[in-house]
């Protein structure tokens, strides 16, 4: 594998960022605001993953999903500012990737226009050949349309490429998209849940993954 691998593409929640609490906040105020009772931390946690449509509509009935979007999104612009941190050793492991020639990509099911602004507000926009969000495709995650797409653009085989997430789900469209799925633990997955999805493999920390490459 160490010879091989060109691409290393990144989901970006619970992988290389730390929204889980401007994501809790926004929930809970979306909630406030929708006339709904607040929600739990770890209820919210486990919801991330799926884009905020699906992660809303956990909480809110199905008639008041497009109007809580309205204000989970314009709260969240702001949130994300204060509350969105770098996940350990994740602009470390994006530095040592750039300078030994690896592309880099991103491939999550969070909108567009927040992940830019993560992005930029965490300085880590320039690491980045190509960012792809769910919300550019026709299907997200675990469909592996997201991920063919960024190879065809960086112009890379399935071969010589990983994926690293913290879901199952990341594995499923690694394993749909025929690259390598690296697990790294700690995010909205259980330990339990990505090891049923069969990861190449799992490690503790970003820290790890330099091992592998």
């Amino acid at each position: 594998m160490r010879n091989k691998i060109k691409l290393a593409i990144f989901d970006l929640d619970g992988t290389l960022v730390d929204a889980y609490e401007a994501i809790i906040k926004s929930v809970n105020f979306t909630l406030s605001k929708m006339g709904y009772p607040e929600a739990g931390a770890q209820r919210i946690r486990k919801a991330v993953g799926w884009g905020d449509k699906r992660l809303l509509g956990v909480f809110v009935k199905e008639k008041d999903i497009e109007s809580a979007l309205v204000v989970y999104r314009r709260h969240h612009r702001v949130s994300l500012k204060s509350y969105a941190r770098p996940i350990p050793y994740a602009r470390q492991i994006l530095r040592y990737l750039t300078k030994n020639g690896f592309k880099l990509a991103i491939a999550s099911n969070r909108p567009t226009a927040f992940t830019r602004i993560i992005l930029r507000h965490l300085k880590m926009k320039q690491y980045f050949n190509y960012v792809l969000c769910a919300d550019k495709l026709a299907q997200g995650k675990p469909h592996p349309e997201i991920l063919l797409k960024i190879m065809r653009k960086l112009k890379v085989n399935p071969s010589e490429v990983i994926y690293v997430g913290d879901m199952a789900i990341d594995v499923e469209t690694a394993h749909r998209s025929g690259v390598t799925p690296i697990a790294v633990g700690g995010g909205s997955s259980t330990l339990k849940e990505i090891k049923k999805a069969r990861p190449f493999k799992i490690i503790k920390s970003l820290a790890f993954l330099k091992n592998f490459l």
